[in-house]
């Protein structure tokens, strides 16, 4: 059985997209805020254009994937809008569960940190999307979707609602929304804090569209007004080369694997935290946030 195929938002979405990042050029320099930079927004968007076309040479895989799980479905769902509102919390729940494992094993880590690899936070920055971030087969997560009944054309739909609520969030001229609004869903000031590389803020704040994730899960934390976000990566790249930005990491785990003394340690440099070491002195961001706390308790002593 074949599920009807639906519109892709990302691509309704486009004139939308150039429109709020103009308006946020605009309202930056009103502002008198260096909100963007040449080179670092051409880098993301060549970024951009190229997740475009592997994700186009990716989706026949991805949608015969999804349509053989639907196959085995437990449930036959019905293809109508309460089948959709089910599946947009569904779907956020599987992206929150995706964006956990991409910060917390380096494999993945691997084909997501290019996100995060821009020191500016504005709209482009949502574009600088992965390049093998399939070839590592994130996209595997959503299959349970297929499974359990949700129709692929569904499923690939919601991704793309999801993609396109995430872009707004992407910017620094938004502050801090009503609390009802702050509650429930990801909004700017959330999702500053989890592109910041503050130790209070590493791998924070994973959510998709819906925060309560994070506040059921404990990865939640809140941005404080008091600790501006630092944006970028711990080791930051210091370049614009989008074949560096989307390869780096993954040459660094080539490296690391090239000296492994063992086994234990070939498996810790692919699956373990990013920054994980055999010796355990390894820059974690659980070890970060640790000597950020004995630091604040120190202070706090004296």
């Amino acid at each position: 059985m074949t599920s009807p195929m639906l519109p892709d938002p990302v691509i309704l979405a486009i004139p939308a997209f150039v429109g709020l990042a103009v308006l946020e050029v605009l309202i930056a320099r009103w502002r008198r805020q260096p909100a963007y930079e040449l080179k670092d927004t051409a880098a993301s968007l060549i970024m951009g254009l190229v997740n475009l076309v592997q994700g186009i040479l990716f989706a026949g895989v991805i949608w015969w994937s999804l349509e053989a799980a639907y196959r085995w479905r437990l449930f036959d769902l019905p293809f109508n809008g309460w089948t959709w509102l089910a599946l947009l919390f569904a779907e956020d729940f599987v992206y929150y569960w995706f964006h956990r494992l991409s910060h917390e094993h380096r494999i993945w880590w691997a084909a997501h940190v290019n996100h995060h690899s821009s020191q500016h936070y504005n709209l482009s920055t949502a574009l600088r999307q992965t390049w093998t971030g399939n070839l590592a087969l994130t996209w595997v997560l959503w299959l349970p979707l297929a499974l359990v009944g949700f129709p692929p054309a569904l499923i690939v739909f919601q991704k793309g609602v999801s993609l396109v609520y995430q872009f707004w969030i992407h910017t620094e001229q938004i502050g801090r929304l009503p609390r009802w609004i702050e509650a429930v869903f990801n909004t700017p000031s959330h999702h500053r804090v989890h592109h910041a590389t503050n130790p209070r803020y590493l791998d924070r704040n994973y959510a998709g569209i819906f925060i309560v994730w994070d506040k059921l899960f404990g990865s939640f934390a809140a941005e404080d007004a008091a600790e501006p976000c630092r944006y970028g990566i711990v080791k930051n790249l210091g370049s614009f080369n989008p074949l560096r930005i989307a390869f780096h990491e993954w040459v660094e785990i080539g490296r690391d694997l090239r000296r492994a003394p063992n086994l234990r340690a070939a498996w810790g440099y692919v699956f373990g935290p990013p920054g994980w070491r055999p010796d355990g002195r390894g820059a974690t961001s659980d070890a970060l946030r640790a000597q950020w706390r004995a630091a604040q308790n120190e202070a706090a002593a004296q």
